[in-house]
């Protein structure tokens, strides 16, 4: 029989708390690009310039060329959660918008603080991260069809246009050459209607300069993430979903090389010194599958290092290395978004590369109401994963903004049992 949990916190050999590290560099300059994210949109709207709102997985690089100011809701709508004001939101699109319980949080936050931005409604809006109304509105459909409707709907709702690209649902592991020059026309045809409406002129070299630059952030995002490989790991995973941030709505800017080159080197010295971010001994490390519980993440981990449990890696993150060095290889990347597609083998191929490279004893997967894309399948990928890892997974009901569909008993319940497996596991080794 394995130890009890109380027994398993009693040991001798329970993980120890270090000293409390203040802020790092990295994310004192990420609070301000953030900052100047929103505040860059508002002076561009008093100037009369005309302003965007950006589905995540779009093409952005396209944006920073032209030099448009551009603001994501689904980003926001996380911070909004992650700050416990999403339930004035909430209540608004339930109630008197109409929307239904069951719809992306995301989305639902979303329109209801554009109604207000209409002037639809009376709504009291958070402080922080005030989004500017959009003039108009950059969509793909790689990543959900409720994201297409959701837009469609602030269209409609606020008469602007929507610059729309249409990358089809990807079965396969690669995407044929007739699908990239389908979305290629559809980017050359996109970017003479936005330099017509915004009145900006497109500059090719310009643009080649953003793709490095886009290229270099890409890179450097996937070596933080890497990085995390290292035993102990030098970070708590948990922080890279801070500097997400940073590749969704800055992926093409010169400020994310700064930050991600300085996380970089923040990493290497923790590696050089063999200290860590993770506030305490690294006993157990595990993957963690699916979309932040942003209302919770404060929760998810003092549970998780309550037992010594340091989440180092994740597929969740990585979907903003988008890598292309062309118009085509752009028509191709934003294509193969790991949303877009991926089918059952070849996410537990990816996921059981990334459990041996990273180390990992465990799996946590969050069944997220809001996603249902991203739940469809993936409790049987856990299933086949864990079944071909040889390591134990444990799911939890959550969701990625709406506060009510989470127990904090249950995650911690969830926790305890799987530690008790790995406890086990290591008992019979």
């Amino acid at each position: 029989m394995s130890e009890s949990i109380a027994t398993i916190k009693a040991a001798d050999s329970a993980p120890q708390a270090k000293p409390k590290r203040p802020k790092p560099k990295s994310m004192l300059m990420l609070a301000e690009q953030s900052a100047a994210l929103f505040e860059n949109a508002r002076l561009a709207k008093e100037r009369g310039e005309k302003v965007g709102w950006s589905a995540s997985i779009f093409p952005q690089e396209i944006a920073e060329t032209l030099g448009l100011n551009v603001l994501y809701p689904e980003n926001h709508a996380a911070g909004i959660a992650a700050r416990h004001q999403a339930d004035n939101l909430l209540q608004e699109c339930e109630g008197p918008l109409g929307y239904a319980n069951d719809l992306c949080a995301y989305a639902k936050l979303n329109l209801a603080y554009a109604s207000v931005l209409n002037g639809e409604s009376a709504l009291e809006l958070p402080d922080s991260g005030k989004l500017v109304k959009p003039d108009f509105l950059l969509l793909t459909n790689n990543i959900c069809n409720q994201l297409t409707k959701w837009y469609e709907n602030l269209a409609r709702q606020m008469n602007i246009p929507i610059f729309f690209i249409d990358t089809c649902y990807n079965p396969w592991d690669y995407v044929t050459e007739s699908r990239v020059r389908y979305v290629r026309a559809q980017i050359d045809e996109l970017i003479k209607n936005l330099c017509e409406f915004t009145d900006k002129k497109w500059d090719d070299e310009h643009f080649k300069e953003v793709m490095k630059i886009s290229q270099r952030n890409s890179f450097l995002w996937e070596r933080a993430n890497n990085l995390l490989d290292r035993k102990p790991a030098p970070l708590s995973g948990f922080e890279l979903f801070n500097y997400m941030s940073s590749m969704v709505c800055n992926r093409g800017k010169a400020s994310t090389t700064a930050i991600l080159e300085q996380l970089n080197s923040e990493i290497e010295k923790h590696i050089a010194e063999g200290t860590s971010t993770f506030p305490i001994e690294e006993r157990f490390r595990i993957s963690w599958d699916g979309i932040a519980c942003w209302p919770y993440l404060s929760h998810n981990l003092r549970t998780l290092k309550k037992y010594g449990i340091n989440m180092v890696a994740s597929s969740y993150g990585k979907a903003w290395a988008i890598e292309y060095n062309d118009l085509d290889g752009m028509a191709r990347a934003y294509c193969f978004a790991s949303t877009n597609g991926d089918n059952a083998s070849t996410m537990i191929e990816r996921r059981l590369e990334a459990l041996k490279r990273f180390g990992c004893e465990g799996t946590i997967y969050h069944v997220n109401r809001s996603c249902k894309v991203m739940d469809c399948q993936m409790m049987e990928v856990q299933r086949q994963l864990a079944k071909a890892a040889g390591i134990p997974f444990t799911s939890f009901d959550g969701d990625q903004a709406d506060y009510r569909n989470y127990s904090e008993a249950q995650f911690e319940t969830r926790i305890q049992g799987l530690v008790e497996v790995k406890q086990q596991n290591k008992e019979d080794l």
